[in-house]
């Protein structure tokens, strides 16, 4: 594994694209088959399931390194990471005198891990206190990293598929594909997964999905109206439907295979001919409209989909854009004569689970922004624009496709807890709760981490050293008395909170230094705002 240690260190190291590249361009040329495919699933987020759980491992650490459990803690609320706190407090008489006699592979560590899975807790920490013992620090984090499974480098599936189309030589776009889908590196091979022109299961793979950026400054600079297709954008699944093989298959936009999520839409079978892929969005569909987020959020939070659940959140895929035909790849057909196609497919076909996008066919700037103000009546997000000639790109290209949202919810509220950050931020508190008024009394509603410059988030981090008035482990509860203002994509009722709400997408807009807490929104305008538009 020395040699995967030496990449994770270069990959961590260096911010730089072309560097990281060449780093794993250089380790793929020189490593063996199954430990590439075991560092492809790893960046690509196929990482083997956890085999012991995390509660132990502080207690092994924190016992060998003759700590305190709270010491422990401690310190690894302070380094953010649970591998990298391990790594750094193990004594490691042996790999110190040694100098580590590590040499198991990748491949072979990764099997050690699975391995500890259906052993006891005794058998456990032996097996693992062993390998604590063997690995010196840097080994013994990397080996850190894979038993918890927390694996960040700094990295994009994007950029590792580049360094390994240049050393299997191999086109991008085509290994883009291929490494799609459900496929594990328990079940296949390197050479089935990358070198095989016909992997078996190809004609269940999806197409990577064309991302749109957000609109930069006005609308009115994207040029003609004429040129573009706008639709409304629905707060859904993006998805793709692929009928192949006479199966049907269902993709998320994360790569997750989704199908038996939606049984309904089993019918599209008989509906479609074979070798159809649709790219669209799947929505709730009640009673001739589109419904909010959180009855999607009662479909995939669950295991099983009952009937009552199809019946309470029944579910349509609004398709707006065709990828395949009769087995044919439309990615570089201009939309317009796609849309024509997808117009026609649907028509012709009778399920009522399958639905076109509307075309918002306006003939002015002016227009669309005033229909994409009304958005949130139709329970969208806002318009999708996109080029009438553009093709259907790999990820996210600027140019072609933009995503035109409308303005967040925004409330005032007061931040009442403060909890560190993890990584870099580990020593600063950066991830608050905040509350509104309901009377005298200040009720939590959301949390949120995001939205303040690192200046800003040192001042907060301050004030909450100064002004703690209970600790709770990483979480400090604080004095009422800081501001902000909170944005949201939607707002719906929940069971699950104590306010009664549930905010989507929530995020620090700004610090409102101008505002005492006294003046911060209250549990009736958060009503308000879940009346209007949950």
């Amino acid at each position: 594994m020395k040699d995967f240690v030496q990449l994770f260190e270069q990959l961590d190291q260096t911010t730089k694209t072309n560097k990281k590249v060449a780093a794993l361009k250089q380790y793929f040329d020189a490593a063996n088959d199954t430990d590439k495919l075991w560092t492809i699933a790893i960046l690509s987020h196929r990482r083997p399931k956890r085999s012991v759980r995390t509660a132990l491992l502080r207690e092994w650490a924190s016992e060998a390194a003759n700590l305190p459990l709270w010491l422990f803690e401690e310190s690894y609320h302070i380094v953010g990471d649970l591998a990298e706190t391990i790594a750094l407090i193990h004594p490691n008489p042996i790999a110190i005198e040694l100098e580590s006699k590590n040499d198991k592979t990748l491949s072979e560590w990764i099997q050690y891990i699975v391995d500890l899975k259906p052993l006891s807790d005794e058998e456990q920490k032996e097996r693992v206190l062993w390998v604590w013992n063997q690995l010196n620090e840097k080994e013994r984090f990397v080996f850190n990293k894979l038993l918890t499974g927390g694996w960040r480098v700094g990295l994009s599936q994007k950029l590792m598929t580049r360094a390994l189309a240049q050393h299997a030589e191999v086109e991008e776009n085509a290994l883009t594909h291929r490494l799609m889908g459900n496929w594990r590196a328990e079940t296949t091979s390197y050479h089935e997964l990358i070198e095989s022109s016909d992997p078996a299961d190809q004609y269940s793979k999806p197409y990577p999905f064309y991302l749109a950026y957000a609109v930069e400054g006005e609308v009115q600079d994207l040029g003609d109206v004429a040129d573009w297709q706008a639709e409304w954008k629905w707060d859904g699944i993006r998805g793709q439907i692929i009928i192949r093989n006479n199966e049907l298959f269902v993709w998320s936009r994360g790569e997750e295979l989704v199908t038996d999520k939606f049984p309904e839409f089993q019918e599209l079978v008989e509906a479609l001919p074979n070798g159809t892929v649709l790219d669209g969005e799947i929505i709730p569909f009640k009673e001739g409209k589109p419904l909010n987020f959180a009855t999607m959020q009662t479909r995939i939070s669950r295991k099983n989909v009952s009937k009552a659940i199809l019946k309470s959140a029944p579910i349509v895929m609004i398709a707006y854009d065709i990828l395949e035909l009769d087995g044919q790849d439309l990615r570089e057909t201009p939309m317009e004569e796609r849309r024509k196609l997808l117009m026609q497919l649907v028509k012709n076909q009778e399920s009522e689970k399958l639905m076109l996008s509307q075309v918002l066919d306006l003939n002015s700037w002016e227009k669309l922004i005033e229909v994409r103000s009304k958005s949130r009546e139709n329970n969208a997000e806002g318009l999708m624009l996109k080029r009438k000639d553009s093709t259907y790109k790999i990820g996210r290209k600027k140019g072609d496709w933009w995503k035109w949202k409308v303005d967040p919810l925004t409330i005032d509220a007061v931040m009442i807890y403060a909890m560190r950050g993890h990584g870099r931020r580990a020593n600063l508190y950066t991830d608050y709760t905040f509350a509104v008024w309901d009377g005298e009394k200040l009720v939590p509603f959301a949390k949120a981490y995001s939205g303040l410059t690192d200046k800003e988030i040192k001042r907060v981090d301050a004030f909450v050293k100064k002004n703690t008035v209970d600790k709770f482990g990483p979480v400090r509860s604080v004095t009422p008395e800081l501001v902000f203002e909170i944005a949201f994509e939607g707002i719906a009722r929940s069971s699950r909170h104590k306010s009664g709400v549930a905010l989507r997408f929530p995020r620090i807009h700004r610090w409102r230094e101008d505002k005492p807490a006294a003046e911060a929104n209250t549990m009736e305008d958060l009503m308000k705002m879940l009346a209007e538009f949950g």
